[in-house]
């Protein structure tokens, strides 16, 4: 298979938020797994992208932390989605939505060029 891609610009909220609404509470690296995963390994996430990100979205209050243990015994952080991130994330997907499909006017063929 080719090279992995890096997580676009502007979109690593985006897919932190939907990975903690659609499997719950996770810790970092569950997280950037579960990216990859669902990218069908085809993004590949800096995990020193990853904290930052995290850590922003924890001071905005879209998303909380505690401390709990990992698979392995480990302690870890776990991250989990706030009411103020459900909105958030609902906002991001329509603003998302909007941007794709203003930039597939472009990429697509019109008969119609008016």
């Amino acid at each position: 298979m080719g090279d992995k891609t890096d997580v676009w610009q502007g979109t690593l909220a985006l897919m932190v938020l939907k990975t903690l609404e659609s499997m719950g509470s996770l810790h970092g690296y569950g997280i950037a797994r579960r990216i990859e995963q669902t990218s069908g390994e085809l993004l590949s996430l800096n995990y020193g992208t990853l904290y930052p990100a995290l850590l922003r979205l924890e001071q905005e209050g879209a998303i909380a932390s505690e401390w709990g243990q990992s698979e392995n015994n480990r302690r870890a952080k776990f991250y989990s989605l706030t009411r103020s991130g459900r909105r958030l994330l609902e906002k991001e997907t329509r603003s998302w939505e909007q941007t794709t499909a203003i930039v597939a006017r472009f990429l697509a063929p019109s008969e119609d060029p008016s």
